[in-house]
């Protein structure tokens, strides 16, 4: 890549539950642009009963976008993944095994194991997260259980971003953000929840030392930026959980709510420290770990995972679709026949979504939608209802009335689901930036080198450089005639 004399550009790595990829960030006159330099698969692999992610082959296509990059001066380097996910280190730094994925069935049960030892009001004051069965407590609980060899074998615990920032550097710590999604952080304290741990018998010494976001890692190990340009460059820490990314890209608090669309939804709002109240564990809230001291107070609600994996039972029919062609007969499809409850525990890990969706359809007493589009429509609809749940439930706990929702992420870039949330919620949609957690993690690296003075302002550059699409509600009345009935399915009421 040619020199020129514009600032030397950040580069950050967003590794999706679906996809990777690699940008290469220029903030010039106060306006930022980004380029796509290298893209990836993250697909899981099972074997032996269980499925893992390949890490190996991320971080061969990690290095790859490296070795594109030789002759580029860089100002940083940032790391953002998904949460919860662990992975473990030998004596020697080695990886000891692949890192399960979450929605491996090893912790089929688990979290009622672990609730039978400590009451879920005690681990909720102790960290503030929501309960779910795939969190890592539950993950560690039950490699304790399962696998004692290899936490005996084990010297240190990094999640995944921090195990990419350790082949980096050579440097073992797990960044605030991501550490949060583990359920075994005092949010508070900002440092590990010892106390937990040791009541559940896990080794408290095992995970990394703590990091904020924004912190230098270290710099690239000579093995990996010898002789070329990128010798010596820092790696930066910032959110290094993805979503903790996408909110750092922009300003949603004070009436504005976040919601972040991918493979899964996380609804909720920026507040400056953790809501721990008996409110938010009956409604089952998550204090999540913010940039800059501050908390992301949401709800985690399955997401366009349920789409993606229609799509592969059409494709192992024989019928591929894209997703053009499936909003278009979504948009089609007639209104309201079939709501299902997306956080309904049979679509964590079906065999086959199709036949889940048609099975929820049947206890509940609805036909099934058989037809692409009603399908599709069935999954929009729904997410969107349960929008509307959280975010009347979000004030609630939060007190504080929201006006409007910045939805960010690749779930943005559809304006079906854009309109129906708007509609389902009655609030003014602001769509945008689809790659809000590589822009956060720009951001963040912006603000560790020097690049801005203040959180505000690096997110002022990302609205500017990135502005954000708007959809007012429209037809609200008819989302309101049908919102018993949804409510009725999400509280298991099939009658």
């Amino acid at each position: 890549m040619h020199k020129s004399n514009r600032a030397k550009p950040y580069l950050a790595f967003d590794f999706g539950a679906e996809s990777g990829r690699a940008f290469l960030a220029h903030l010039q006159s106060g306006i930022l642009t980004t380029e796509e330099v290298h893209r990836f698969a993250n697909e899981p692999v099972e074997y032996g009963g269980s499925l893992h992610w390949d890490v190996a082959r991320l971080w061969y296509e990690a290095r790859k976008a490296l070795a594109g990059l030789e002759a580029t001066e860089l100002a940083g380097i940032g790391v953002d993944a998904w949460g919860v996910d662990y992975a473990l280190l030998g004596r020697r730094g080695e990886l000891l095994q692949n890192p399960y994925h979450y929605r491996d069935r090893r912790t089929d049960g688990v979290m009622a194991e672990v609730l039978k030892k400590v009451s879920r009001e005690t681990i909720y004051e102790a960290t503030g997260i929501q309960f779910m069965p795939i969190n890592t407590l539950y993950q560690l609980f039950a490699t304790q259980r399962n696998s004692p060899e290899v936490l005996a074998a084990a010297k240190r615990l990094v999640t995944i971003p921090d195990l990419f920032n350790y082949w980096l550097t050579g440097n073992a710590v797990c960044e605030f953000t991501n550490a949060t999604t583990t359920q075994m952080v005092d949010p508070v304290k900002r440092a590990w929840a010892t106390d937990l741990m040791q009541r559940l018998e896990l080794p408290v010494d095992l995970p990394a030392p703590i990091i904020e976001p924004g912190s230098i890692v270290g710099t690239l190990l000579p093995g990996i930026a010898a002789r070329s340009s990128l010798a010596g460059t820092t790696v930066i820490a910032p959110a290094c959980h993805d979503t903790g990314s996408a909110v750092a890209a922009i300003c949603a608090r004070e009436g504005t709510a976040f919601l972040s669309s991918g493979t899964w939804s996380l609804l909720g709002t920026e507040v400056d420290c953790p809501v721990i109240t008996p409110e938010a564990l009956r409604l089952n809230f998550t204090n999540e770990g913010g940039v800059n001291g501050t908390t992301r107070l949401l709800k985690n609600v399955m997401g366009l995972w349920m789409l993606h994996c229609c799509r592969q039972s059409w494709t192992a029919q024989g019928h591929s679709y894209d997703y053009g062609e499936l909003m278009e007969l979504a948009s089609r499809a007639t209104s309201f026949r079939h709501l299902i409850d997306p956080d309904d525990d049979s679509f964590l890990h079906p065999p086959d979504m199709l036949s889940a969706i048609d099975e929820f359809c049947r206890r509940t007493h609805q036909p099934g939608p058989h037809q692409p589009g009603a399908y599709v429509r069935t999954v929009l609809e729904s997410l969107a209802f349960k929008y509307r749940i959280v975010l009347r439930n979000l004030e609630q706990v939060s007190g504080t009335h929201i006006e409007q929702i910045r939805i960010i992420g690749g779930g943005s870039k559809n304006r079906l689901l854009n309109q129906i949330t708007a509609d389902a919620t009655g609030k003014r949609v602001l769509a945008g930036p689809a790659e809000a957690a590589a822009l956060g993690n720009v951001a963040m690296q912006i603000l560790a080198t020097g690049g801005a003075s203040s959180l505000q302002e690096v997110r002022a550059i990302v609205d500017r450089s990135f502005p954000a699409a708007v959809f007012e509600p429209l037809e609200t009345d008819k989302w309101d005639h049908h919102a018993e009935r949804f409510e009725q399915y999400c509280d298991g009421i099939y009658a």
